[in-house]
C-alpha cells in the first residue's frame, strides 16, 4: 500500500515522503490518526504541487539544518555513570542521557533524532548520530566514564 506521509516517523520516514507500508499497518494505524493519506494519483499531483510551491521553504530548513550539523561537527561529549567494579553500567546510556548532554552543552537536539547503533552497557568510547534532516546527520562520538 503506498500511502504519503503527514508528518516525520521514526524507522518510516519523512513528511511528504510517499512509502510504502503493508495494508494493515496504514490502514489500521496512520491513516486513522492523521499521519498519512493514500496516494492516489490526485494526492500524488497536490503533492508535487506543494513541494514546488514550498521548494524555497524547504531549501531554508536544510540549509538550518546544515549549520546546526556544522556546530556539532567538532562536539565530544564525556557521559559519567554509575558502574560496578568489573566496568559494566548500571543500565545502559541512550539517547536521551545524549540529548541532555548536548543541552547543558547550549544545543537543543530532540532525543528522538538521535540514533545508537550499538547497546552501551560499558565503559568506552561509542558514537551517535544525529539525524537532523532528510539529507543531513552527523555523528557524535562520546566516551562513557565512572562517576
Amino acid at each position: 500500500m503506498e500511502i504519503i506521509l503527514k508528518e516525520d516517523i521514526v524507522n518510516l520516514g519523512y513528511k511528504n515522503d510517499i512509502v510504502t507500508v503493508k495494508a494493515g499497518y496504514g490502514r489500521n494505524y496512520l491513516i486513522p490518526t492523521g499521519k498519512a493519506v493514500i496516494a492516489s494519483p490526485s494526492a500524488k499531483k497536490m503533492l508535487a504541487e506543494d513541494l514546488k510551491q514550498r521548494a524555497h521553504k524547504l531549501e531554508k530548513i536544510k540549509k538550518d539544518a546544515e549549520e546546526l550539523a556544522a556546530k556539532l561537527k567538532d562536539v565530544s561529549l564525556t557521559i559519567a555513570t554509575k558502574v560496578s567494579s568489573t566496568g559494566t553500567i548500571f543500565g545502559s546510556v541512550g539517547n536521551i542521557q545524549i540529548a541532555d548532554e548536548l543541552a547543558k552543552l547550549g544545543h537543543t537536539i530532540d532525543r528522538k533524532t538521535i540514533v545508537i547503533k550499538e547497546a552501551v552497557k560499558e565503559i568506552g568510547h561509542y558514537k551517535a548520530i544525529i539525524k537532523l534532516h532528510k539529507e543531513v546527520s552527523v555523528e557524535i562520538p562520546f566516551e562513557v566514564v565512572a562517576e
